[in-house]
């Protein structure tokens, strides 16, 4: 269900509307994907990595993850590895969540711009979203956590929509307001203990609640 709202945006009422979007877990199920490309490394590096595990915990940097698996010194080659390898391996096997395409269809037929800002590889968050047929008004790759309100702030979104505590305080740091979907390792009440403001059981309830928010901001 969601939850009320409990601090305002900062960027004025009458802005066109603009919302953010993770990636990982909030648009899409990169989970197959991921497992796959981790296969592969681990076959080509002779160092075993447990996808599963690496899958239960998306939404941080990959050089983050792979330092559990690798000596730090070996992390930037093999996250550049990684992420070579990762659009032949990756993109085909992961798949929409329910109620991505709507969402950002229902920004667009308000009249906004609906943007990407993601921790992952910037060309490689591209591939999955061309594949997938979620063409989104701009991309932004590589910011994790606060570092992505910069690029929220950048592009005046209101709303920044994700699926991990990271993502909240993003969009707490841009000042927009946080809306949690529990998709991926982060629960609804870890979410809003992180301080979202509210938070859906996933994207098929974000299309109505967004035009609740657009009258209401227009409205004001």
């Amino acid at each position: 269900m969601a939850s009320t709202a409990q601090h305002p945006p900062t960027a004025p009422r009458t802005a066109p509307l603009t919302v953010g979007f993770d990636l990982d877990m909030t648009l899409i199920d990169s989970r197959p994907g991921i497992a796959a490309a981790f296969r592969v490394l681990s076959a080509r590096t002779g160092v075993h990595v447990d996808e599963s595990l690496v899958v239960s915990r998306l939404g941080p940097p990959l050089e983050r993850e792979l330092a559990h698996w690798f000596p730090a010194d070996e992390v930037p080659a093999v996250a550049d590895r990684y992420r070579a390898l990762y659009p032949d391996h990756a993109i085909t096997p992961s798949t929409a969540l329910a109620g991505a395409r709507e969402s950002v269809a229902a920004v667009r037929a308000l009249g906004g711009r609906a943007i990407v800002v993601t921790a992952k590889y910037e060309p490689n968050a591209k591939l999955h979203l061309a594949h997938l047929g979620i063409e989104p008004d701009s991309v932004i790759g590589s910011l994790w956590a606060e570092a992505k309100g910069e690029a929220l702030r950048e592009h005046g979104a209101q709303v920044y929509v994700g699926d991990h505590t990271g993502d909240v305080r993003g969009a707490r740091a841009a000042g927009a307001l946080s809306v949690a979907v529990p998709t991926g390792p982060c629960d609804a009440e870890e979410l809003r203990a992180a301080g979202a403001d509210v938070v859906l059981r996933d994207l098929t309830e974000f299309p109505a609640w967004l035009r609740a928010f657009e009258a209401d901001r227009t409205a004001a």
